[in-house]
C-alpha cells in the first residue's frame, strides 16, 4: 500500500535531498509494489524514488533493483542510486519523461513496442534468481520454460514514450522463460486497447516465438490464464481484475470460436 512522502523517516529523506539536491515529491499515479514512487526534483535534477520497509516490499523492490541493474538501459531506466537506512530501501531510478505507450490500433507507438519485443526476444536471462513461469503467473506448461528474460506485464503503464526511445519500467515481476510468453501475456493489453483478438494475434505473428508455438500450447495457456483472471475477479471488487477477467476471456471464446482448440 502507498504511503505519503511526507511519512518517510527524516533520515531517510535527508539522503535522497543529499543525491538529489532537494525532496520535492509529486507522487506516481499507478503501481503499488513499493510503499513510496515519487518523481522528486532537485538541483540535480529529476529521479524516480521507489522506497520500501515492509518484508514484502523491500523483498520486491531488492528483486527489481537487482533485474534493472542486470538489465539497464535501452530496455531498462539506469539505476542512479541506491541505499539502506532507517528500516528502509531506496532506489533513485533514471526519470522517464515522456506519456505511456498507446497500443490501439494503427498507433505509432506498436512499431516501437514491436522493436523492444523483438530485442528482448533474444535478451538471456540475468543471473538473478528471476521468477519461473509457474511462481509468476501460478499456472504452467513444459514449453513456458526457457532461458530468455521476460518482463510479463508489459501494460501501457509499464511503457514510457521519452524522447529517447521506449522505456519499460517497473521489472518487478520478471521472469525466466520462453519468448512467447511475453506476447501471449501482452495479449489482454492488447485486446484492452482496442485490437480484437483476431487483431492482435495478427500483430504478435511478425515475431518468430509467436509463429513457432504450437497452437494447442497457446490454447492452453488462454483457458488457464482466462481462469486465474475470472477467478481473481469473483473474489474481488478491483475493476482492473475485471478487465483482465474480461480481456482473457474474449481470446479464449476467439480461440475456441475460430477453430484452434
Amino acid at each position: 500500500m502507498r504511503i505519503d512522502w511526507t511519512s518517510l523517516p527524516e533520515a531517510v529523506t535527508n539522503e535522497v535531498a543529499d543525491r538529489v539536491g532537494g525532496t520535492h515529491a509529486i507522487p506516481a499515479s499507478t503501481g503499488d509494489h513499493a510503499e513510496i514512487a515519487a518523481t522528486v526534483t532537485g538541483t540535480a535534477g529529476k529521479v524516480f524514488v521507489k522506497a520500501a520497509h515492509s518484508d514484502f516490499g523491500v523483498r520486491s523492490l531488492r528483486f527489481e533493483l537487482r533485474v534493472s541493474e542486470a538489465v539497464s538501459v535501452p530496455h531498462s531506466p539506469a539505476v542512479r542510486w541506491h541505499f539502506e537506512t532507517a528500516g528502509w530501501l531506496v532506489v533513485g531510478f533514471e526519470h522517464c519523461d515522456g506519456p505511456h505507450a498507446d497500443l490501439s490500433p494503427g498507433s505509432p507507438d506498436l512499431d516501437l513496442l514491436g522493436e523492444a519485443l523483438t530485442v528482448l526476444g533474444k535478451t538471456p536471462a540475468p543471473d538473478v534468481g528471476l521468477f519461473t513461469p509457474k511462481g509468476r503467473l501460478g499456472f504452467e506448461h513444459p514449453a513456458m520454460n526457457g532461458d530468455t528474460l521476460v518482463h510479463t506485464d508489459l501494460g501501457p503503464a509499464n511503457l514510457i514514450i521519452t524522447p529517447h526511445g521506449l522505456r519499460i519500467v517497473d521489472w518487478a515481476m520478471a521472469t525466466k522463460a520462453a519468448p512467447w510468453v511475453e506476447l501471449a501475456m501482452l495479449v489482454p493489453w492488447l485486446i484492452g486497447s482496442g485490437h480484437t483478438s483476431r487483431q492482435a494475434e495478427t500483430w504478435l505473428a511478425q515475431h518468430s516465438a509467436w509463429s513457432k508455438a504450437d497452437a494447442s500450447v497457446l490454447d492452453d495457456f488462454a483457458a488457464k490464464n482466462a481462469e486465474k483472471w475470472a477467478f481473481k475477479s469473483s473474489q474481488s471488487t478491483a475493476g482492473w481484475m475485471r478487465d483482465l477477467a474480461g480481456w482473457t476471456g474474449r481470446w479464449l471464446t476467439y480461440r475456441h470460436r475460430s477453430g484452434n482448440t
